[in-house]
């Protein structure tokens, strides 16, 4: 069983449901990454999504831009990334980024190096699907789950193309637009989380938007999960000050976890 099976299973049987947490690597410093993830983890995460710095993150609303951004500006490498989190075991590590980076170090070549450093499943946020054959084929090798994004405007063709390739969880987009967008009047995903429970059996977990623990409270009524980013990419950026802030993003996150459970 794969970790990821393996984690839905055992929150199926607490009867919970998952909080994924999503950080970028390199803000703050790169040497800070294990005293974050291992923060996140002692506040009761079920897996952590690593976004792995991108000039151009097209998905990412201002927050998760300019974090990115910052840590370009340190000379964070994909690389790099992959060697700070070494050893690092506690939760699932997925990796979140975009296609040009793992092009230029060759798709067999970054699968490998993503599944040696701990990474137990990957979101490549601008690959569709009719066009991963590649991808697919070099993460099936290396054992790694790939996690596709599904949209409220996702046709069910296009829907039907995620379910057949996703592995891990469905990533279901809450509403149109960026990560970090405001809240919407009307929730998107309730409608979006069941076309994709009528095509598969694999988790569904809702992101984009979601910041408080009624949020997840909300989400976790329909889904197998949330996924909390800009939110605590944030929080870190204010408050984590080389480990000084870290009980109050302790505190945090273990509020939003609480929000998973009955």
């Amino acid at each position: 069983m794969k970790r990821l099976e393996e984690m839905f299973a055992n929150l199926r049987d607490k009867q919970e449901k998952a909080l994924i947490s999503f950080v970028t690597a390199g803000d703050p410093a790169l040497d800070q990454l294990l005293p974050i993830l291992n923060t996140l983890a002692d506040a009761g995460t079920d897996a952590i999504e690593i976004g792995l710095p991108f000039s151009d993150p097209i998905a990412d609303g201002p927050t998760i831009q300019a974090s990115s951004q910052r840590a370009l500006d340190r000379g964070v490498t994909t690389q790099a990334v992959l060697e700070a989190i070494q050893g690092f075991n506690r939760v699932p590590l997925i990796l979140m980024g975009y296609l040009n980076p793992m092009m230029r170090m060759g798709l067999p070549a970054f699968a490998q190096a993503a599944k040696s450093a701990g990474a137990s499943a990957t979101i490549v946020c601008d690959m569709i699907p009719e066009e991963g054959a590649d991808w697919f084929a070099a993460s099936r090798e290396a054992g790694l789950d790939n996690v596709l994004l599904a949209a409220p405007t996702s046709t069910s063709e296009r829907l039907l193309q995620v379910v057949n390739h996703a592995q891990g969880f469905i990533y279901a987009v809450s509403r149109t637009g960026v990560t970090g967008a405001g809240n919407q009047e009307a929730p998107e995903y309730v409608s979006l989380v069941e076309r994709l429970r009528r095509m598969t059996d694999l988790p569904v977990c809702v992101g984009f938007g979601i910041r408080e623990p009624q949020d997840v409270r909300d989400v976790c009524q329909v889904a197998d999960g949330a996924v909390v980013g800009s939110f605590l990419v944030d929080l870190i950026h204010r408050e984590w000050k080389n480990g000084e802030g870290s009980a109050r993003i302790h505190d945090a996150v273990a509020a939003l976890k609480a929000a998973t459970r009955p």
